[in-house]
Protein backbone atom coordinates (compact mmCIF):
# COMPACT_ATOMS: atom_id res chain seq x y z
CA UNK A 1 0.00 0.00 0.00
CA UNK A 2 2.88 2.30 0.80
CA UNK A 3 3.82 2.37 -3.18
CA UNK A 4 0.31 4.20 -4.19
CA UNK A 5 0.42 7.47 -5.81
CA UNK A 6 -2.43 9.65 -5.10
CA UNK A 7 -1.64 12.27 -7.70
CA UNK A 8 -4.58 12.17 -9.92
CA UNK A 9 -7.30 9.93 -10.16
CA UNK A 10 -9.72 9.88 -13.56
CA UNK A 11 -13.36 8.48 -13.68
CA UNK A 12 -14.58 6.62 -16.30
CA UNK A 13 -17.77 5.06 -17.53
CA UNK A 14 -18.18 2.87 -20.67
CA UNK A 15 -22.11 2.68 -20.37
CA UNK A 16 -24.81 5.20 -19.82
CA UNK A 17 -25.52 7.30 -18.28
CA UNK A 18 -22.06 9.10 -18.38
CA UNK A 19 -21.11 11.86 -15.97
CA UNK A 20 -18.88 14.47 -17.55
CA UNK A 21 -15.78 13.79 -15.46
CA UNK A 22 -12.43 15.13 -16.35
CA UNK A 23 -9.66 15.14 -13.70
CA UNK A 24 -9.15 14.60 -9.88
CA UNK A 25 -6.45 16.03 -7.70
CA UNK A 26 -6.17 14.22 -4.61
CA UNK A 27 -3.31 16.38 -3.99
CA UNK A 28 -5.19 19.73 -3.93
CA UNK A 29 -8.38 17.79 -2.90
CA UNK A 30 -10.00 20.18 -5.28
CA UNK A 31 -12.12 18.68 -8.10
CA UNK A 32 -11.48 20.27 -11.55
CA UNK A 33 -14.50 19.30 -13.20
CA UNK A 34 -17.83 17.71 -12.32
CA UNK A 35 -20.65 18.51 -13.85
CA UNK A 36 -23.32 16.74 -12.55
CA UNK A 37 -22.18 18.18 -8.70
CA UNK A 38 -24.49 21.47 -8.07
CA UNK A 39 -23.59 22.43 -4.23
CA UNK A 40 -25.92 23.50 -1.84
CA UNK A 41 -24.69 25.16 0.82
CA UNK A 42 -25.76 22.99 3.47
CA UNK A 43 -26.55 19.49 3.93
CA UNK A 44 -30.36 18.20 3.46
CA UNK A 45 -32.32 16.81 6.29
CA UNK A 46 -33.97 13.59 4.41
CA UNK A 47 -37.37 14.51 5.93
CA UNK A 48 -37.88 17.98 5.28
CA UNK A 49 -36.42 17.43 1.41
CA UNK A 50 -39.74 15.66 0.67
CA UNK A 51 -42.26 17.73 2.85
CA UNK A 52 -43.63 19.06 0.06
CA UNK A 53 -44.06 16.30 -2.23
CA UNK A 54 -45.31 13.61 0.73
CA UNK A 55 -49.20 12.38 0.88
CA UNK A 56 -49.21 13.66 4.10
CA UNK A 57 -50.67 17.06 4.94
CA UNK A 58 -50.49 18.33 8.23
CA UNK A 59 -52.96 20.65 7.58
CA UNK A 60 -55.65 17.53 7.05
CA UNK A 61 -54.60 17.20 11.37
CA UNK A 62 -57.36 17.87 13.85
CA UNK A 63 -55.81 20.39 16.02
CA UNK A 64 -52.55 22.49 16.17
CA UNK A 65 -52.32 20.97 20.01
CA UNK A 66 -52.59 17.26 18.42
CA UNK A 67 -50.45 17.99 15.69
CA UNK A 68 -47.37 18.83 18.28
CA UNK A 69 -48.34 15.69 20.74
CA UNK A 70 -48.98 13.35 18.13
CA UNK A 71 -47.95 14.80 14.84
CA UNK A 72 -49.37 12.76 11.59
CA UNK A 73 -46.69 10.30 9.92
CA UNK A 74 -45.32 10.67 7.00
CA UNK A 75 -46.21 7.32 4.49
CA UNK A 76 -42.33 5.75 4.64
CA UNK A 77 -42.97 5.84 8.61
CA UNK A 78 -46.01 5.01 8.85
CA UNK A 79 -46.74 1.49 10.09
CA UNK A 80 -50.53 1.50 8.73
CA UNK A 81 -48.76 2.46 5.42
CA UNK A 82 -45.49 0.36 5.14
CA UNK A 83 -46.39 -3.01 6.31
CA UNK A 84 -49.50 -3.34 4.29
CA UNK A 85 -50.12 -6.48 1.38
CA UNK A 86 -47.81 -9.03 1.30
CA UNK A 87 -45.03 -6.49 3.81
CA UNK A 88 -47.71 -7.39 6.54
CA UNK A 89 -46.56 -9.41 9.37
CA UNK A 90 -47.27 -12.60 9.98
CA UNK A 91 -47.82 -15.19 12.96
CA UNK A 92 -44.99 -17.90 13.71
CA UNK A 93 -45.74 -21.50 11.89
CA UNK A 94 -44.10 -24.49 13.21
CA UNK A 95 -42.63 -27.07 10.94
CA UNK A 96 -45.26 -27.99 8.60
CA UNK A 97 -44.56 -30.02 4.98
CA UNK A 98 -45.30 -28.79 1.93
CA UNK A 99 -46.19 -30.21 -1.76
CA UNK A 100 -43.88 -30.09 -4.20
CA UNK A 101 -46.28 -28.42 -7.03
CA UNK A 102 -43.82 -28.27 -10.20
CA UNK A 103 -40.86 -30.18 -11.01
CA UNK A 104 -38.64 -32.33 -8.30
CA UNK A 105 -36.45 -31.09 -5.77
CA UNK A 106 -33.15 -31.70 -6.62
CA UNK A 107 -31.38 -34.69 -4.70
CA UNK A 108 -28.14 -32.85 -4.13
CA UNK A 109 -29.94 -29.92 -2.71
CA UNK A 110 -30.45 -31.33 0.95
CA UNK A 111 -29.97 -28.49 3.41
CA UNK A 112 -32.06 -25.79 4.83
CA UNK A 113 -32.85 -22.58 3.11
CA UNK A 114 -33.64 -19.48 5.60
CA UNK A 115 -34.36 -15.89 4.68
CA UNK A 116 -34.37 -13.18 7.23
CA UNK A 117 -36.69 -9.80 7.09
CA UNK A 118 -38.63 -7.64 9.28
CA UNK A 119 -41.83 -8.44 10.61
CA UNK A 120 -43.08 -6.15 13.64
CA UNK A 121 -44.32 -7.70 16.85
CA UNK A 122 -46.19 -5.34 17.94
CA UNK A 123 -47.51 -1.86 15.54
CA UNK A 124 -46.74 0.97 17.36
CA UNK A 125 -49.18 4.17 17.03
CA UNK A 126 -46.00 6.15 16.73
CA UNK A 127 -43.26 5.73 13.56
CA UNK A 128 -42.11 2.34 11.90
CA UNK A 129 -40.07 2.12 9.32
CA UNK A 130 -39.88 -1.00 7.66
CA UNK A 131 -35.94 -1.52 8.04
CA UNK A 132 -37.14 -1.53 11.95
CA UNK A 133 -40.06 -4.51 12.20
CA UNK A 134 -38.30 -7.66 14.42
CA UNK A 135 -36.65 -10.20 13.18
CA UNK A 136 -38.25 -13.25 11.65
CA UNK A 137 -36.93 -16.26 10.02
CA UNK A 138 -38.73 -18.10 6.92
CA UNK A 139 -37.25 -21.60 6.58
CA UNK A 140 -37.86 -24.60 4.42
CA UNK A 141 -35.72 -27.77 4.85
CA UNK A 142 -34.88 -30.13 2.09
CA UNK A 143 -33.93 -33.53 2.67
CA UNK A 144 -34.84 -36.77 0.09
CA UNK A 145 -37.38 -34.28 -2.27
CA UNK A 146 -39.74 -33.59 0.71
CA UNK A 147 -40.03 -29.87 1.80
CA UNK A 148 -40.55 -28.57 5.50
CA UNK A 149 -41.69 -25.08 6.48
CA UNK A 150 -41.76 -22.77 9.50
CA UNK A 151 -41.25 -19.22 10.67
CA UNK A 152 -40.03 -17.98 14.00
CA UNK A 153 -39.07 -14.48 15.20
CA UNK A 154 -35.31 -14.08 16.20
CA UNK A 155 -35.94 -14.21 20.07
CA UNK A 156 -33.84 -11.29 20.89
CA UNK A 157 -33.64 -9.39 24.26
CA UNK A 158 -36.03 -6.48 22.87
CA UNK A 159 -37.95 -8.69 21.33
CA UNK A 160 -38.49 -10.42 24.27
CA UNK A 161 -39.29 -8.00 26.93
CA UNK A 162 -41.73 -6.54 24.35
CA UNK A 163 -43.34 -9.92 23.90
CA UNK A 164 -43.93 -10.02 27.71
CA UNK A 165 -44.81 -6.80 27.95
CA UNK A 166 -47.16 -6.90 25.24
CA UNK A 167 -46.66 -3.27 23.66
CA UNK A 168 -43.54 -1.74 22.60
CA UNK A 169 -40.93 -0.52 24.83
CA UNK A 170 -38.37 0.49 22.63
CA UNK A 171 -38.11 3.64 20.89
CA UNK A 172 -37.52 3.55 16.85
CA UNK A 173 -34.70 5.50 16.32
CA UNK A 174 -33.76 4.87 12.77
CA UNK A 175 -37.82 5.87 11.97
CA UNK A 176 -36.96 9.22 13.69
CA UNK A 177 -38.94 11.90 16.52
CA UNK A 178 -41.72 13.69 15.14
CA UNK A 179 -43.92 14.73 17.97
CA UNK A 180 -44.09 15.01 21.61
CA UNK A 181 -45.59 11.14 21.70
CA UNK A 182 -42.15 10.31 20.62
CA UNK A 183 -40.24 11.95 22.90
CA UNK A 184 -42.15 10.94 25.75
CA UNK A 185 -41.50 6.90 24.66
CA UNK A 186 -37.94 7.88 24.63
CA UNK A 187 -37.86 9.49 28.14
CA UNK A 188 -39.87 6.30 29.55
CA UNK A 189 -37.17 4.11 28.05
CA UNK A 190 -34.66 5.79 29.19
CA UNK A 191 -36.24 6.02 32.76
CA UNK A 192 -36.47 2.16 32.54
CA UNK A 193 -33.08 1.85 31.95
CA UNK A 194 -31.89 3.55 34.43
CA UNK A 195 -34.30 1.69 37.02
CA UNK A 196 -32.47 -1.34 35.92
CA UNK A 197 -35.70 -2.90 33.95
CA UNK A 198 -33.69 -2.94 30.71
CA UNK A 199 -30.09 -4.12 30.58
CA UNK A 200 -28.90 -2.97 27.36
CA UNK A 201 -25.68 -5.28 27.40
CA UNK A 202 -28.32 -7.58 26.79
CA UNK A 203 -28.68 -5.92 23.15
CA UNK A 204 -31.24 -3.96 21.88
CA UNK A 205 -31.19 -4.80 18.10
CA UNK A 206 -33.85 -6.57 15.82
CA UNK A 207 -31.58 -9.64 13.86
CA UNK A 208 -33.77 -8.70 10.81
CA UNK A 209 -31.43 -8.66 8.42
CA UNK A 210 -29.29 -11.59 7.16
CA UNK A 211 -27.98 -14.98 8.03
CA UNK A 212 -24.03 -16.34 8.31
CA UNK A 213 -22.32 -18.88 8.92
CA UNK A 214 -19.27 -19.30 10.41
CA UNK A 215 -16.69 -20.76 13.37
CA UNK A 216 -20.04 -23.67 12.75
CA UNK A 217 -22.85 -21.15 13.97
CA UNK A 218 -25.68 -20.23 12.05
CA UNK A 219 -26.16 -16.21 12.70
CA UNK A 220 -29.23 -13.57 12.76
CA UNK A 221 -27.54 -10.64 11.90
CA UNK A 222 -28.98 -6.95 11.96
CA UNK A 223 -25.88 -4.01 12.03
CA UNK A 224 -27.82 -2.34 15.68
CA UNK A 225 -26.78 -5.35 17.72
CA UNK A 226 -24.47 -8.33 18.07
CA UNK A 227 -25.38 -11.66 16.18
CA UNK A 228 -27.82 -14.36 17.99
CA UNK A 229 -26.86 -17.58 17.14
CA UNK A 230 -29.65 -20.01 15.24
CA UNK A 231 -30.40 -23.63 15.86
CA UNK A 232 -32.10 -25.42 12.79
CA UNK A 233 -33.33 -28.57 14.56
CA UNK A 234 -33.38 -31.94 12.71
CA UNK A 235 -37.29 -31.54 12.51
CA UNK A 236 -37.21 -28.70 10.63
CA UNK A 237 -37.96 -25.88 13.10
CA UNK A 238 -35.64 -22.59 13.59
CA UNK A 239 -34.67 -22.09 17.30
CA UNK A 240 -33.01 -19.31 18.94
CA UNK A 241 -29.90 -20.03 21.08
CA UNK A 242 -28.64 -16.71 22.25
CA UNK A 243 -26.88 -13.29 21.61
CA UNK A 244 -23.03 -14.10 21.11
CA UNK A 245 -20.83 -11.72 22.50
CA UNK A 246 -17.83 -13.51 21.27
CA UNK A 247 -17.00 -13.95 25.07
CA UNK A 248 -17.44 -10.42 25.43
CA UNK A 249 -14.99 -9.16 23.50
CA UNK A 250 -17.67 -7.20 20.99
CA UNK A 251 -19.57 -5.04 22.61
CA UNK A 252 -22.82 -2.94 20.91
CA UNK A 253 -23.21 -4.28 16.96
CA UNK A 254 -21.66 -5.80 14.06
CA UNK A 255 -22.28 -5.87 10.18
CA UNK A 256 -25.00 -7.30 8.85
CA UNK A 257 -22.44 -8.33 6.07
CA UNK A 258 -19.54 -10.12 7.75
CA UNK A 259 -16.82 -12.13 4.87
CA UNK A 260 -15.41 -15.14 5.44
CA UNK A 261 -12.27 -15.97 3.32
CA UNK A 262 -12.76 -19.34 2.70
CA UNK A 263 -9.13 -20.31 2.32
CA UNK A 264 -8.41 -19.39 5.92
CA UNK A 265 -11.41 -19.58 7.44
CA UNK A 266 -11.25 -16.27 8.53
CA UNK A 267 -14.18 -14.15 9.06
CA UNK A 268 -13.84 -10.15 8.67
CA UNK A 269 -16.42 -7.48 10.27
CA UNK A 270 -16.46 -4.49 11.15
CA UNK A 271 -18.88 -2.28 13.22
CA UNK A 272 -20.32 1.02 13.03
CA UNK A 273 -20.85 3.86 15.85
CA UNK A 274 -23.40 6.82 14.41
CA UNK A 275 -22.64 9.04 17.70
CA UNK A 276 -18.63 8.57 19.06
CA UNK A 277 -15.34 7.90 17.31
CA UNK A 278 -14.13 5.88 15.80
CA UNK A 279 -17.32 5.43 13.54
CA UNK A 280 -15.67 3.10 11.86
CA UNK A 281 -13.89 -0.51 13.52
CA UNK A 282 -12.56 -3.40 11.35
CA UNK A 283 -11.43 -6.68 13.21
CA UNK A 284 -11.43 -10.54 12.20
CA UNK A 285 -12.05 -13.85 13.63
CA UNK A 286 -10.02 -16.38 13.53
CA UNK A 287 -11.33 -19.73 12.28
CA UNK A 288 -11.82 -20.53 15.98
CA UNK A 289 -14.51 -17.67 16.01
CA UNK A 290 -11.70 -15.87 18.65
CA UNK A 291 -12.19 -12.16 17.95
CA UNK A 292 -9.19 -10.62 17.06
CA UNK A 293 -7.88 -6.93 18.09
CA UNK A 294 -9.58 -3.87 17.30
CA UNK A 295 -8.46 -1.82 13.99
CA UNK A 296 -10.49 1.35 14.63
CA UNK A 297 -10.71 3.72 11.12
CA UNK A 298 -9.78 7.18 12.51
CA UNK A 299 -9.60 8.67 9.00
CA UNK A 300 -13.47 8.76 8.56
CA UNK A 301 -14.53 12.12 10.99
CA UNK A 302 -17.92 11.87 10.14
CA UNK A 303 -20.29 9.39 10.37
CA UNK A 304 -21.51 7.81 7.48
CA UNK A 305 -23.70 5.19 6.18
CA UNK A 306 -21.64 2.02 5.29
CA UNK A 307 -23.79 -1.17 5.12
CA UNK A 308 -21.03 -3.62 3.32
CA UNK A 309 -17.64 -3.85 2.53
CA UNK A 310 -15.24 -6.51 0.30
CA UNK A 311 -12.18 -8.34 0.82
CA UNK A 312 -9.66 -9.71 -1.38
CA UNK A 313 -6.50 -11.85 -0.59
CA UNK A 314 -4.79 -8.49 0.93
CA UNK A 315 -7.02 -5.87 1.55
CA UNK A 316 -10.34 -4.56 2.90
CA UNK A 317 -12.51 -2.72 0.84
CA UNK A 318 -14.99 0.12 2.62
CA UNK A 319 -17.29 2.80 0.64
CA UNK A 320 -18.31 5.75 2.06
CA UNK A 321 -21.38 7.41 0.66
CA UNK A 322 -23.35 10.57 0.71
CA UNK A 323 -25.59 9.84 3.67
CA UNK A 324 -24.43 10.80 6.85
CA UNK A 325 -25.83 9.85 10.45
CA UNK A 326 -27.34 13.22 12.13
CA UNK A 327 -28.26 12.55 16.55
CA UNK A 328 -28.87 16.17 16.60
CA UNK A 329 -32.02 15.32 13.72
CA UNK A 330 -33.28 13.15 15.85
CA UNK A 331 -32.87 15.18 19.21
CA UNK A 332 -34.67 18.00 17.47
CA UNK A 333 -37.61 15.94 16.10
CA UNK A 334 -36.83 16.53 13.07
CA UNK A 335 -37.62 13.01 11.87
CA UNK A 336 -34.89 10.53 10.75
CA UNK A 337 -31.11 10.62 11.99
CA UNK A 338 -29.89 10.34 8.14
CA UNK A 339 -29.07 13.56 6.35
CA UNK A 340 -27.90 13.63 2.93
CA UNK A 341 -24.92 16.02 2.02
CA UNK A 342 -24.97 16.71 -1.79
CA UNK A 343 -21.14 18.50 -0.78
CA UNK A 344 -19.69 15.40 0.33
CA UNK A 345 -17.75 13.02 -2.27
CA UNK A 346 -18.18 9.59 -2.28
CA UNK A 347 -14.87 7.91 -1.18
CA UNK A 348 -13.28 4.25 -1.38
CA UNK A 349 -11.04 3.11 1.86
CA UNK A 350 -8.30 0.48 1.22
CA UNK A 351 -6.85 -0.98 4.09
CA UNK A 352 -4.51 -4.31 4.63
CA UNK A 353 -6.56 -7.13 6.03
CA UNK A 354 -4.14 -7.77 8.63
CA UNK A 355 -3.29 -4.09 9.45
CA UNK A 356 -2.99 -3.02 12.87
CA UNK A 357 -3.86 0.52 12.81
CA UNK A 358 -4.75 2.91 9.42
CA UNK A 359 -1.73 4.67 9.45
CA UNK A 360 -1.70 2.99 5.72
CA UNK A 361 -5.37 2.92 4.86
CA UNK A 362 -5.65 5.04 1.83
CA UNK A 363 -8.70 6.73 0.19
CA UNK A 364 -9.78 7.46 -3.23
CA UNK A 365 -12.56 9.90 -4.06
CA UNK A 366 -15.20 8.55 -6.49
CA UNK A 367 -17.73 10.86 -6.75
CA UNK A 368 -20.88 9.90 -7.60
CA UNK A 369 -20.41 5.95 -6.63
CA UNK A 370 -22.97 5.47 -3.37
CA UNK A 371 -22.18 2.12 -3.13
CA UNK A 372 -25.29 -0.13 -1.44
CA UNK A 373 -24.19 -4.04 -1.69
CA UNK A 374 -21.04 -5.23 -2.21
CA UNK A 375 -20.86 -8.41 -4.03
CA UNK A 376 -17.12 -9.47 -4.51
CA UNK A 377 -13.91 -7.67 -5.04
CA UNK A 378 -10.38 -8.95 -6.20
CA UNK A 379 -6.55 -8.26 -7.06
CA UNK A 380 -5.55 -8.19 -10.80
CA UNK A 381 -2.37 -8.62 -10.57
CA UNK A 382 -0.25 -6.67 -7.54
CA UNK A 383 -2.13 -2.95 -9.00
CA UNK A 384 -5.33 -3.28 -9.20
CA UNK A 385 -8.44 -3.94 -7.08
CA UNK A 386 -11.52 -4.70 -9.03
CA UNK A 387 -15.00 -4.00 -7.22
CA UNK A 388 -18.52 -5.28 -7.59
CA UNK A 389 -21.05 -3.33 -6.13
CA UNK A 390 -24.19 -1.61 -6.46
CA UNK A 391 -24.57 2.11 -6.62
CA UNK A 392 -27.90 4.12 -5.67
CA UNK A 393 -28.79 7.42 -8.41
CA UNK A 394 -30.37 9.27 -5.82
CA UNK A 395 -29.73 8.31 -2.32
CA UNK A 396 -31.32 10.44 -0.58
CA UNK A 397 -34.41 8.80 -1.44
CA UNK A 398 -33.29 5.68 -0.10
CA UNK A 399 -35.24 5.46 3.38
CA UNK A 400 -38.38 6.90 2.52
CA UNK A 401 -39.15 6.50 -1.33
CA UNK A 402 -36.90 3.93 -2.28
CA UNK A 403 -38.63 3.55 -5.70
CA UNK A 404 -36.99 6.52 -6.66
CA UNK A 405 -33.93 5.32 -6.34
CA UNK A 406 -32.44 3.46 -9.25
CA UNK A 407 -29.07 1.04 -8.44
CA UNK A 408 -26.88 0.43 -11.09
CA UNK A 409 -24.45 -2.88 -10.89
CA UNK A 410 -20.60 -1.27 -11.58
CA UNK A 411 -17.53 -3.01 -11.83
CA UNK A 412 -14.81 -0.67 -10.37
CA UNK A 413 -11.27 -1.20 -11.12
CA UNK A 414 -8.53 0.98 -8.58
CA UNK A 415 -5.06 1.32 -9.74
CA UNK A 416 -3.03 1.23 -6.75
CA UNK A 417 0.04 2.29 -8.07
CA UNK A 418 -1.70 5.58 -10.20
CA UNK A 419 -4.54 6.17 -8.37
CA UNK A 420 -6.77 5.71 -11.14
CA UNK A 421 -10.05 4.94 -10.56
CA UNK A 422 -12.56 3.54 -13.87
CA UNK A 423 -16.47 2.47 -13.42
CA UNK A 424 -18.34 0.54 -15.47
CA UNK A 425 -22.03 0.48 -15.66
CA UNK A 426 -23.07 -3.32 -16.38
CA UNK A 427 -26.75 -2.95 -17.14
CA UNK A 428 -29.46 -0.22 -17.52
CA UNK A 429 -31.78 -2.38 -15.03
CA UNK A 430 -32.74 -1.35 -11.63
CA UNK A 431 -30.35 -4.27 -10.20
CA UNK A 432 -30.08 -4.98 -6.34
CA UNK A 433 -29.68 -7.95 -3.60
CA UNK A 434 -28.14 -10.24 -5.27
CA UNK A 435 -25.35 -13.44 -4.94
CA UNK A 436 -22.62 -14.85 -6.00
CA UNK A 437 -20.59 -18.43 -5.28
CA UNK A 438 -19.48 -17.63 -1.63
CA UNK A 439 -16.75 -19.53 -2.25
CA UNK A 440 -15.26 -17.05 -4.54
CA UNK A 441 -15.56 -14.14 -2.29
CA UNK A 442 -12.36 -12.10 -2.15
CA UNK A 443 -11.13 -13.95 -5.61
CA UNK A 444 -12.32 -13.38 -9.35
CA UNK A 445 -15.30 -14.90 -10.08
CA UNK A 446 -17.39 -14.78 -13.38
CA UNK A 447 -21.15 -14.89 -12.32
CA UNK A 448 -23.82 -12.67 -10.23
CA UNK A 449 -27.37 -13.14 -10.10
CA UNK A 450 -28.88 -10.16 -9.24
CA UNK A 451 -32.88 -9.00 -7.96
CA UNK A 452 -34.81 -6.91 -10.66
CA UNK A 453 -37.35 -4.77 -9.04
CA UNK A 454 -38.84 -1.20 -8.99
CA UNK A 455 -39.28 -1.11 -5.38
CA UNK A 456 -36.86 -3.26 -3.23
CA UNK A 457 -37.36 -5.46 -2.05
CA UNK A 458 -39.95 -6.30 -4.12
CA UNK A 459 -38.61 -8.20 -7.18
CA UNK A 460 -39.85 -8.96 -10.24
CA UNK A 461 -37.46 -11.21 -11.45
CA UNK A 462 -33.82 -12.21 -11.76
CA UNK A 463 -30.96 -12.04 -13.96
CA UNK A 464 -27.56 -13.57 -14.11
CA UNK A 465 -24.52 -11.17 -15.30
CA UNK A 466 -21.56 -12.08 -17.37
CA UNK A 467 -18.70 -10.30 -15.68
CA UNK A 468 -16.47 -11.16 -17.42
CA UNK A 469 -17.87 -10.15 -20.75
CA UNK A 470 -19.57 -7.64 -19.01
CA UNK A 471 -23.47 -8.55 -20.11
CA UNK A 472 -26.55 -10.02 -19.06
CA UNK A 473 -26.56 -13.56 -20.20
CA UNK A 474 -30.00 -15.14 -18.58
CA UNK A 475 -33.31 -13.97 -17.27
CA UNK A 476 -36.45 -15.06 -15.60
CA UNK A 477 -39.53 -12.51 -14.76
CA UNK A 478 -41.96 -14.31 -12.59
CA UNK A 479 -45.20 -12.75 -13.92
CA UNK A 480 -47.85 -10.42 -13.62
CA UNK A 481 -48.09 -9.39 -9.87
CA UNK A 482 -45.87 -12.27 -9.11
CA UNK A 483 -42.96 -10.94 -6.80
CA UNK A 484 -39.77 -12.67 -5.27
CA UNK A 485 -36.70 -11.53 -3.16
CA UNK A 486 -32.61 -11.79 -3.03
CA UNK A 487 -32.03 -14.53 -5.38
CA UNK A 488 -29.46 -16.84 -3.72
CA UNK A 489 -27.31 -18.85 -5.37
CA UNK A 490 -26.41 -22.57 -4.29
CA UNK A 491 -23.85 -24.61 -5.28
CA UNK A 492 -24.64 -28.03 -7.40
CA UNK A 493 -22.08 -29.82 -4.57
CA UNK A 494 -21.78 -29.22 -1.23
CA UNK A 495 -17.93 -28.87 -1.56
CA UNK A 496 -18.08 -25.83 -3.25
CA UNK A 497 -14.35 -25.95 -4.13
CA UNK A 498 -14.98 -29.01 -6.24
CA UNK A 499 -17.89 -27.73 -8.91
CA UNK A 500 -16.90 -28.08 -12.16
CA UNK A 501 -18.23 -24.71 -13.13
CA UNK A 502 -18.59 -21.65 -10.88
CA UNK A 503 -22.25 -21.79 -11.85
CA UNK A 504 -22.71 -24.95 -11.84
CA UNK A 505 -26.10 -25.19 -9.15
CA UNK A 506 -29.59 -23.75 -8.18
CA UNK A 507 -31.30 -19.79 -7.76
CA UNK A 508 -33.06 -20.17 -4.83
CA UNK A 509 -36.21 -17.40 -3.89
CA UNK A 510 -39.35 -17.02 -2.27
CA UNK A 511 -41.61 -15.75 -4.62
CA UNK A 512 -45.41 -14.39 -3.61
CA UNK A 513 -48.37 -14.52 -6.38
CA UNK A 514 -50.33 -11.42 -4.89
CA UNK A 515 -53.77 -11.94 -7.12
CA UNK A 516 -53.95 -15.65 -5.67
CA UNK A 517 -52.52 -14.77 -2.32
CA UNK A 518 -50.37 -17.83 -2.74
CA UNK A 519 -46.33 -17.90 -1.78
CA UNK A 520 -43.93 -20.54 -3.00
CA UNK A 521 -40.41 -21.34 -2.91
CA UNK A 522 -38.62 -21.72 -5.88
CA UNK A 523 -35.73 -23.78 -7.10
CA UNK A 524 -33.90 -22.42 -10.76
CA UNK A 525 -31.09 -23.94 -12.73
CA UNK A 526 -28.55 -21.31 -12.50
CA UNK A 527 -26.47 -22.91 -15.40
CA UNK A 528 -29.91 -22.96 -17.92
CA UNK A 529 -30.19 -20.01 -20.49
CA UNK A 530 -33.33 -18.97 -18.69
CA UNK A 531 -32.55 -19.96 -15.46
CA UNK A 532 -35.51 -22.96 -15.95
CA UNK A 533 -37.65 -23.90 -13.13
CA UNK A 534 -36.43 -26.71 -11.59
CA UNK A 535 -39.18 -27.21 -8.79
CA UNK A 536 -41.55 -25.28 -7.16
CA UNK A 537 -42.84 -26.16 -3.44
CA UNK A 538 -46.50 -24.27 -2.29
CA UNK A 539 -46.35 -22.63 1.06
CA UNK A 540 -48.88 -23.13 3.67
CA UNK A 541 -48.80 -19.49 4.56
CA UNK A 542 -47.83 -16.23 2.97
CA UNK A 543 -44.14 -15.31 3.11
CA UNK A 544 -43.55 -11.61 3.33
CA UNK A 545 -41.35 -9.28 1.23
CA UNK A 546 -37.91 -9.67 3.31
CA UNK A 547 -34.13 -9.20 2.86
CA UNK A 548 -30.92 -11.19 2.79
CA UNK A 549 -31.15 -15.26 2.89
CA UNK A 550 -28.39 -18.22 3.21
CA UNK A 551 -28.29 -21.70 2.49
CA UNK A 552 -26.99 -24.39 5.14
CA UNK A 553 -26.12 -27.64 4.44
CA UNK A 554 -27.11 -30.71 6.29
CA UNK A 555 -23.71 -31.66 7.87
CA UNK A 556 -23.55 -27.80 9.33
CA UNK A 557 -27.16 -28.34 11.07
Amino acid sequence: MDHMNYSSLKISHNHPPKPKVTYYNHTKEQIISFLPFHKPKKCVPIRSSIEKKSSYDTKSSPSLFTNIIDRPLHPYVDPKHVFTGNFAPVDELGPTECPVVDGRLPDSLTGTYIRNGPNPQHMPRGPLHFFEGDGMLHSVQLSKGRAIYTNRYVKTYKYKLERDAGCQIFPNMLSGIYGIADIIQCVAAVARVLMGHINLKKGFGLANTSLAFFSSKLLALGESDLPYIINSTREGDVETVGRWDFDEALFASMTAHPKTDMTTKETFAFKFSPVFSPHLTFFRFDANGIKQKDVPILSINRPTFIHDFAITKRFAIFSETQLAVSAANVMLGKGMPTVFDPEKVPRIGIILKYATSDAEMKWFNVPGFNAMHVFNAWENGDDEIVLMATTATSIENLFHKIDMVHFSLEKVRINLRTGHVFRNILSTRNLELGSINSSYIGKKNRYVFMGVGKEIPKMEGVVKIDLEKEIEVSRRFYGPSCFGGEPLFVPRNEDHLDAADEDDGFVVTYIHDEIHEESKFLVMDAKSPNLDIVAAVKLPRRVPYGLHGLFVHKDNH
